[in-house]
């Protein structure tokens, strides 16, 4: 329930950088995108799938460091919207693993 919670509302509010061809925005963009393929399949099974456990165990293993970076850098509202995304992935990593 708290992540359809969030990730309702992370769909329903725009994407909050302005141009799309500073790396640091696409760098955000991406993560938003690969995590939001992994929010969709759990959310109609209520479960993550095992080789989405394994994607998010590595990315978690490599650290957010370029994603951290590129959200200070940008400031509000980016800082905000990537702690959102960060909220989700930890949620998913708590999911049952099927």
């Amino acid at each position: 329930m708290r992540l359809r919670r969030l990730w309702d509302e992370h769909i329903h509010k725009p994407f909050p950088a302005a141009t799309g061809a500073d790396p640091r925005v696409q760098e955000v963009a991406l993560y938003s995108s690969w995590l939001g393929s992994i929010v969709e399949a759990a959310l109609r099974r209520g479960t993550v799938d095992a080789e989405h456990a394994k994607m998010l165990k590595v990315r978690r293993d490599e650290g957010n460091q370029g994603l951290f970076r590129a959200s200070g850098e940008l400031g509000e509202p980016v800082r905000s919207y990537v702690a959102r995304l960060i909220s989700i992935e930890d949620i998913l990593s708590g999911l049952p693993v099927k």
